[in-house]
């Protein structure tokens, strides 16, 4: 497969924070001209937060799902010196360089289970993804998942992969189960995870693997004292998510008895 590449756009305009969450994304304006929901490298979780988005963003997007467009967003220096509110003044100027953003999808609702009907395949697909990413974050209280123009698009990745918080003991944590799978607001639905499984990894090769962790930039690999490079940081992502994969009978298994208690 070709080599991926993400776009990079300049951010000119701050338009507004969005309060959810204690990250204090943005949704901004760039020199394209459109708009963006922008994660800062600067807010709580680093640019680890940023990793999570890119790489379960676009390992979802492999995979079929519609996914809004990743971008590299640049903040200059100067950018922040206008801020009136200081909170987002510091964050901002912690932020100088590359963040990540996202295409921001105008009049796009938030999706409610019991009002938007997910099929048995879907919800088994996206229960599946997350497993195999560890995302916590699409439960019933915050889905992040959205309806735009009639299609349902997964957002907000920033919480998956949190076993590189710490990074201890991390090859072992990749062959553990999703336990909080129990909370995901579509599992109750999910009864063909078998059948995406088989699909799922035959997608997912050690070459798309590569390719899509390779988009993570070198910037964002230097913080951790665990590895000596950016390289070495960038390929312990790698054999974390190929051995998930060569072990994902174990989240699936964890995933179909957590089912089984719902139903």
């Amino acid at each position: 497969m070709p080599n991926l590449q993400l776009r990079t756009v300049n951010v000119t305009r701050y338009v507004t924070p969005l309060r959810e969450g204690g990250s204090l994304p943005a949704i901004a304006e760039a020199d394209d001209g459109f708009l963006y929901v922008l994660k800062f490298r600067g807010a709580g979780q680093g640019a680890r937060a940023l990793i999570a988005e890119l790489i379960g963003g676009e390992v979802a997007r492999a995979l079929g799902f519609k996914i809004p467009e990743i971008v590299f967003a640049s903040l200059d220096e100067a950018f922040g010196r206008t801020e009136p509110d200081e909170e987002i003044q510091d964050l901002l100027k912690a932020s100088v360089g590359l963040n990540l953003a996202l295409h921001y999808l105008a009049g796009a609702i938030t999706f409610d289970a019991s009002v938007t009907k997910v099929d048995g395949r879907l919800a088994s697909q996206i229960v599946w993804l997350d497993c195999l990413l560890t995302n916590v974050d699409r439960t019933a209280r915050n889905t992040n998942m959205l309806v735009w123009n009639r299609e349902l698009w997964l957002i907000d990745h920033g919480a998956a992969l949190y076993f590189h918080h710490s990074w201890h003991n991390w090859q072992e944590q990749a062959k553990k189960p999703f336990y909080q799978v129990k909370d995901h607001v579509l599992l109750a639905r999910a009864d063909e995870l078998d059948v995406v499984d088989t699909e799922f990894k035959s997608i997912l090769t050690e070459e798309r693997i590569r390719a899509i962790v390779n988009l993570v930039p070198d910037e964002w690999l230097t913080d951790e004292q665990v590895f000596e490079s950016a390289d070495e940081h960038r390929e312990a992502y790698i054999e974390y998510l190929l051995a998930r994969l060569a072990n994902s009978e174990v989240f699936v298994k964890e995933a179909q008895n957590a089912r089984e208690t719902l139903i």
